[in-house]
This record gives C-alpha cells, structure tokens and sequence, in this order.
C-alpha cells in the first residue's frame, strides 16, 4: 500500500452510522425488487409479450448483462463522487426502468426497461459496500456486508409475494407503477438521510484513488475473489430472478402458491445464514476462501439430488434443496471481504466492482442456457413445460461451477505464491484470507 494511501478510522457503531445504513440497506431491496420482478411474473411476463421461453430469458440476460458490464464503471464512479449520490442515481434508474416496463407493448420497450433496471441495480450494491468501511470498525464491516446483502434480498419477498399479488389482482401496468413509485420514494430517503462519512471525513475523490483500476485488476487476491464470486451465487440468482418459479410449478408440477412460499423460502434461508457466515468470515478471516467453496459444492450436490429424483421430488427435498440454494448468495458476498483485505481504502468500490462481475457472468450465461436448452427441447412455452426437460436445462450449471473452482484453484495458488514472495503484506493477506 502506498505511504500517501490514507486510511479512514471509523466510529464505533452509533445510532447515525445505522441509519445510514439502514437506509442505504433499503435502497438495496428497491433494486433488487426490480431485479427479481420477473421470477414471480415469469410466466404472466410470457403470456403479455407472447413470446417463447428463450426470447423471455432476454428479458433477464439483457438485465443481468447490463449489471454485469456496469460493475467495473460503478465501482470507479463510487470511489470518485461517493456512495450517496450513486444510490440515489441508481433509484431512479431502477423507477424509470419499472414505469417503462409497465407502460410498455411491445417486447423491445420491455427490453429497454430491463436494462434501466439492470443499470440502476448495478451501481447500488457496490456503493453500499464502499459506504459500510467509512461508518463502522474494520472488525465489524463482514457482519455488516453480509446483512445488507441478505436484507437487500427482501425485494425477492416484495416481487414474489406483494408484487405478484398486485399483478393478479391489479394487472401488469398498475402494479410495475406502484413498484417505480417506490423506487423513486427510496431516491428522496437517501438524499435526505445518507452521507458518505461521519463529519471529518474525507472526501471519496483525490490523487489517491487514480490509477486505481489497473493496480486492483493485477492484485491476485482480487482474482480469486472474482473466481470465489462467480462459483457462489449463481444456481441462486437463476432460480430466484427467472427460472425458479416455472421450474417448480411447470416442472415438478407444485401450485404457482407453494412455489412461491418456497421462493420466499430461499430469501428467509439467506437471511438465516448470513450472519452466521459473516460471523464466521470475520473471527476465521483464514477460512473464508473454505466457506465459499464448501456453500458451492453444496448446492451442486442439492441439485444433482433433485435433477436425480426418480418423477417429482417430495416437498421435503424441495424445501432442503432451496434452503441450500439460499446460502449461495450470503456465501459469496464472503468475497468482497477477501478483496477488501488485498486493496487499500480507496480502491474499494473498483474491487468490489470487479468481484460482483463474475457472479453476474455467471448468472447471465446460466439464465440464458436454460431458456435456450428449453426451447431446443421443444418446451419454450409455459403449456410445454416438463420435468424432462428441466432435468437436462439445468444440467448446464456443471460446466460453469468446474470453471469456477478451477480458477478459484489456480488463484488462491498464486496468493500464497505472492505470500512468500511479498513478505509482511502477503502473509498478512494470505492469513486473512486464504
């Protein structure tokens, strides 16, 4: 780290530092709300815009690949102009994306919507982990990461529950309105509430930070948070965001009502574990790259189980299976406490940028795969739905999760191999994270 690099000590945690945080949190439920409307509304989505399983995974990829290309800029622009303004920016988008959406009739309206969805979600997440360092002591920022990521999946709640229900009893325009408007309350919220620092505090701008990209790019411990990333959320987000819903009702054959109980089921989950695992990330900080590899074998092992299930698994398996799938995501925000401890202060958000890349990645060619291996097998439509053919859809999740261990292999490799050649800063990286 360079001797000009300054570092910020936080207060202890105070009433202020929660407020900010809680309202930052809730920023982050309004964008993943716009995140995640289409897994409850899949299928009333397909029927709206009549279109085939495959041309309704755009919807998702198109977002999700928006999110994805975005989170490098983000992570830039937040170390820059500071994390208020960005979260506020991100609500707006995320409410211009939701009215266009409910306005629009034809599918490429519907597409555009999508994006501004994904553009506003992208800069928000990234911006909350660059606010939590600056208000709370470095021992405390894991728990605190991990419940605002887990929080923030309360949208997943709204859009699988309230938002749905409004769909059906309302319709698609009144509904995707209501959820703009709220988005948009949110961006008020965070203009009156957040700052960026406690008063004193320095500005998030300044020759520190410049040249900070490449510097974070290069940085292994880095890589092999992007690689932990990637290998961690995914099989959650594609159930969550789009596939979740049709699998259980079109595939295992459940009622749209407990389909979306055990959606619910699979944010509750996350929830649950995610204080433990900040918990546990914060006080074995060595343990961390383990966590994360073992909440990835987990899932692969759950879905192998239910793919496997000779017809329709129980109700039992189901519930077991998406309380595993729930532990996914809280399992990968332990990455961003592994780039944290390989970068300094100000090249945060750059890092946190790069990391988030790859679960996206991930998710996008995952959600898109399915769609596709759908519609070759003849069940792109919601009347054509089988179990056979979810089987073998999601059968390509394998291919991406050896892609990911590998890498996370060969990564934390060369962390050690920079250990032992960087001396006091290696090792004392290597002992916080691998």
């Amino acid at each position: 780290m360079s001797s000009s690099t300054l570092t910020v000590v936080p207060p202890r945690r105070s009433g202020r530092a929660l407020a900010v945080w809680g309202v930052a949190v809730l920023a982050y439920v309004a964008a993943v709300l716009g995140r995640s409307s289409l897994a409850a509304t899949g299928v009333t989505a397909a029927e709206r815009f009549d279109v085939s399983s495959g041309v309704l995974s755009l919807l998702a990829v198109v977002q999700l690949a928006v999110y994805a290309a975005l989170q490098i800029p983000a992570g830039v622009l937040v170390d820059r102009v500071g994390p208020r303004r960005v979260i506020a920016g991100g609500a707006v988008l995320v409410a211009a994306g939701q009215v266009v959406l409910a306005l629009a009739a034809p599918f490429w309206l519907a597409v555009a919507g999508r994006m501004l969805v994904g553009a506003g979600d992208a800069v928000t997440f990234v911006s909350v982990l660059r606010l939590i360092p600056s208000w709370f002591p470095a021992r405390r920022v894991p728990l605190y990461n991990q419940l605002a990521g887990i929080l923030g999946q309360l949208g997943q709640v709204v859009s699988a529950v309230p938002l749905a229900a409004l769909v059906v009893g309302t319709g698609w325009t009144p509904a995707y309105l209501a959820a703009g408007g709220t988005a948009v309350l949110v961006a008020v919220l965070v203009l009156a509430v957040v700052r960026d620092g406690p008063a004193g505090s320095p500005a998030p701008a300044g020759p520190a930070v410049k040249g900070g990209l490449g510097a974070a790019l290069r940085e292994p411990g880095v890589r092999l948070a992007f690689w932990c990333h990637l290998a961690s959320p995914f099989p959650g987000n594609v159930f969550g965001l789009l596939w979740g819903f049709p699998f259980l009702t079109g595939g295992e054959g459940l009622t749209g009502g407990t389909a979306r109980g055990l959606l619910a089921l699979y944010v509750v989950a996350g929830i649950a574990i995610g204080p433990l695992l900040g918990t546990l990330a914060g006080r074995f900080p060595h343990r961390r790259v383990a966590l994360i590899v073992a909440g990835t074998v987990a899932q692969a092992v759950m879905w192998l189980v239910v793919l496997a299930w000779p017809g329709p698994a129980p109700l039992a398996l189901l519930v077991l299976h998406v309380v595993v799938l729930g532990g996914g995501g809280p399992a990968s925000l332990v990455a961003f406490d592994i780039a944290r401890a390989a970068v300094p202060p100000q090249r945060i958000g750059r890092a946190s940028g790069i990391v988030n890349v790859g679960g996206f990645v991930s998710t996008v060619l995952v959600v898109l795969l399915v769609g596709v291996a759908l519609d070759f097998q003849g069940a792109g439509t919601p009347d054509t739905y089988t179990l056979e053919a979810f089987r073998l859809a999601m059968l390509v999740q394998g291919p991406v999760w050896l892609v990911a261990l590998l890498g996370i292999g060969h990564s934390a490799r060369r962390v050690r191999a920079q250990s032992a050649a960087d001396g006091n800063r290696g090792a004392r990286f290597s002992r916080s994270a691998v």
